[in-house]
């Protein structure tokens, strides 16, 4: 039988924990994550790593972003009132590279360190930029596309955007490498689809009109190159070779059904956890890196399933 006493000490050491449970949440650090979308898999995948880290640093971190990639001025809200919450600190993936810099100040001027994450931004406020080399992986994908086209040939490219740093990167990099190795390439067209599906797939329609004798298309991330593919199918193309960036349940199924020859995938749940890791250290106060590499690889129907491809790819 419980006495008065013994039930007020025990309403006592309830408080005291629930107390102390109360303070522990508070005394976590906060740590928002701005993403450029998060209708793509790429950045659930993003975000699982982002939980992670998280989960094992014992930190709080949210993860938000635009319903679509087109949405500049709805990712600037996102990231007013990200930083309105006075974060520890703050993860960013710019849709434009330059228009986040009167906020990014905001964050310098505060004391909120920034790590940029996928996409740089053009400033020097960010303590580093977890990415992948986006100039390389791009350089990949030119490679393959001279490899299985025969070195010769009529190409385009469905890029994401050209105000994003991997846009960019990814448009120049594949260019740039075509430019400087293949003098029997040409690139006929590129255009900007926002990372949608449909508007990639109808771009990529008239393309194909335009230059039926068009042998490959580069679609630079993961809605460009399903959008390519949509188109392929619909229309019925043969025998156009089609090279993909990032991965998702489609995109793979696509590789393994021949209608894709292959894709450059990065490693998005590394790319979350680095950036919420160096978010940390930033807090601390340690010195960062430029850059964080997150690394990339070329997959196609005969690696997918290799050990060290497969932990990389995602659905």
């Amino acid at each position: 039988m419980f006495t008065r006493r013994t039930l007020l000490a025990c309403a006592s050491a309830t408080a005291l924990m629930l107390s102390a449970s109360l303070a522990s949440a508070q005394d976590k650090i906060y740590i928002p994550l701005i993403s450029k979308g998060f209708q793509h898999q790429f950045w659930q995948a993003v975000k699982a790593g982002a939980d992670k880290a998280a989960a094992e640093f014992g930190v709080e971190v949210t993860f938000e972003g635009p319903d679509t990639e087109a949405q500049v001025d709805k990712q600037m809200d996102m990231l007013s009132a990200a930083l309105a919450k006075k974060p520890a600190a703050l993860g960013f993936a710019a849709l434009d590279s330059q228009a986040a810099t009167p906020l990014l100040r905001q964050a310098q001027e505060a004391g909120i360190p920034v790590i940029a994450f996928d996409s740089g931004v053009d400033s020097d406020i960010p303590a580093t930029t977890v990415t992948t080399n986006n100039l390389a992986a791009a350089a990949m994908a030119a490679d393959k596309m001279a490899e299985l086209i025969g070195g010769a040939g009529k190409v385009a490219l469905v890029v994401h955007d050209q105000t994003s740093r991997t846009g960019i990167d990814r448009r120049d990099g594949f260019v740039n490498r075509v430019a400087e190795a293949y003098p029997d390439i040409e690139i006929v067209d590129i255009q900007y689809g926002a990372g949608d599906q449909l508007m990639s797939t109808e771009i990529t329609k008239a393309m194909l009109t335009a230059h039926p004798d068009m042998k490959g298309i580069f679609g630079a991330n993961e809605g460009s190159a399903l959008g390519v593919i949509n188109a392929v199918r619909e229309t019925n193309t043969q025998g156009l070779i089609v090279i993909g960036y990032d991965s998702g349940a489609a995109q793979k199924a696509a590789v393994r059904d021949g209608l894709m020859a292959g894709a450059i995938t990065q490693s998005p749940v590394g790319m979350g956890y680095e950036t919420v890791k160096a978010a940390i250290a930033a807090t601390k106060g340690e010195t960062l890196p430029k850059t964080i590499d997150s690394g990339f690889a070329w997959y196609d129907a005969s690696n997918m399933d290799a050990p060290e491809i497969a932990a990389v790819l995602y659905d």
